[in-house]
């Protein structure tokens, strides 16, 4: 089925770049994009036109590092560090979701908000629990959502309230893949919490299973200077954080690690080496007080980069707002690097939001032909006028407007 849409197409096809069609018509088949044109050919002709006049049609957001049991305590607890807050408040908070009807609950309205907020990719840690993870990609799957979701390992450092057995989180592990292969759109990917969570045989498993079974992975990596020193009383044996995962198998092109805080030079070209993608969440590095991600140099060096709301550290789960925080983030770090470093544009900060976290599925950036539509239509229609379509998005970016999100394509499918 044909169908189309008009209005002011913007896109980031690379970093940095914007491509602009004011307007534009994007055409449609089967809910992929099969042509992007500033006039409409004559071929089309007799095919209604979804017409959104002088709103913006855009790429929709990309959320690459968020933990959805820790959707209940959003913009809360945020007065401790790192490892304090995680025993402190985001434990024993994830511990609830043993519950079954809590969790579907909570990931009801976690999924809800996500589309309302136009961002239809995600890679999201759930809990250890593998019940209630397949409740969340089930509530994700109905609402749009798409993308991946990890049961969380964890065998040691976890509490009484939310730590496995090595055995049970095999298990656990295994059943659920077995039981989550019936979602078109939300895929597993396997979550081992972070090293300190991990116990060499468990981390062993999990690279197998990963190599085995062909499944992408998530973690966390040298987010804070405590967790660095607690990593390397762990492993002796690893010089630095990222060995301990490629000593296991779980440093591949199909790796995300959240965070990079404190990636040297010698672990940003591992990562660059291996095509591991370093997702970047800078409001959760203020709020925690964990430092200030050198994203420019990871770009410099040509290390995949894209981002992450990583509620609850973070405290929104708007990507305009997780946007602003990375160009103003970058910033710091141009003041603390002695400016020796160039902040981030507008425009580079939407290609991270949007086709950089899209190429972690495999997608190709931008609006490109044959890929599924994700896509966002803004209005701000309420606000003084602007001359150009860069500087409208910018303004989207850094201004909140009420209502400004009037529609929502997900894999070709309107979700709102």
């Amino acid at each position: 089925m044909t169908a189309i849409l008009k209005g002011v197409l913007v896109s980031a096809p690379s970093l940095g770049k914007l491509e602009v069609h004011a307007p534009g018509y994007l055409v449609l088949e089967g809910g992929a994009i099969s042509g992007v044109f500033d006039t409409l050919p004559q071929r089309y002709a007799g095919i209604p036109v979804e017409d959104f006049g002088n709103c913006l049609i855009t790429q929709s957001f990309t959320d690459l590092h968020l933990h959805a049991p820790q959707y209940p305590m959003l913009g809360i607890g945020l007065d401790l560090p790192l490892l304090d807050w995680l025993n402190t408040y985001a434990f024993p908070t994830e511990a609830r979701f043993a519950d079954e009807g809590y969790a579907r609950e909570q990931y009801r309205a976690l999924a809800a908000e996500l589309i309302r907020n136009g961002t239809t990719r995600v890679c999201m840690f759930s809990s250890l629990h593998r019940q209630t993870t397949l409740i969340l990609m089930e509530e994700l799957e109905k609402s749009g959502v798409t993308g991946y979701v990890g049961k969380v390992n964890m065998d040691r450092n976890g509490g009484a309230s939310l730590q496995e057995t090595t055995e049970e989180s095999m298990r656990e592990t295994l059943r659920w893949l077995d039981e989550c292969g019936d979602f078109s759109h939300v895929r597993p990917i396997l979550t081992p919490r972070f090293t300190p969570s991990c116990t060499d045989e468990l981390l062993a498993f999990l690279g197998k299973l990963a190599a085995q079974r062909n499944l992408p992975v998530q973690s966390h990596l040298s987010e804070n200077t405590a967790e660095l020193e607690w990593v390397r009383r762990l492993h002796p044996d690893c010089e630095q954080y990222w060995q301990t995962y490629a000593k296991y198998g779980l440093w591949t092109s199909s790796t995300a690690m959240a965070h990079c805080v404190w990636s040297d030079e010698k672990e940003r070209a591992a990562m660059r080496r291996a095509g591991v993608t370093a997702v970047h969440c800078a409001d959760s590095n203020l709020n925690l007080c964990s430092g200030v991600s050198p994203v420019r140099m990871l770009l410099n060096e040509g290390v995949k980069v894209a981002l992450g709301s990583d509620i609850a550290g973070g405290d929104t789960l708007s990507m305009f707002d997780v946007i602003a925080s990375t160009i103003r983030a970058s910033k710091v770090r141009r003041i603390l690097d002695d400016w020796k470093t160039d902040f981030l544009t507008t425009t580079e900060g939407w290609y991270l939001g949007t086709s950089a976290g899209a190429a972690f599925f495999g997608a190709k950036p931008g609006f490109a032909v044959g890929e599924p539509l994700h896509a966002l239509v803004l209005d701000d229609g309420k606000l003084p006028p602007l001359p150009s379509a860069e500087e409208r998005l910018a303004r989207f970016i850094c201004r909140r407007q009420e209502g400004a999100i009037q529609a929502v394509w997900s894999a070709g499918r309107r979700a709102l």
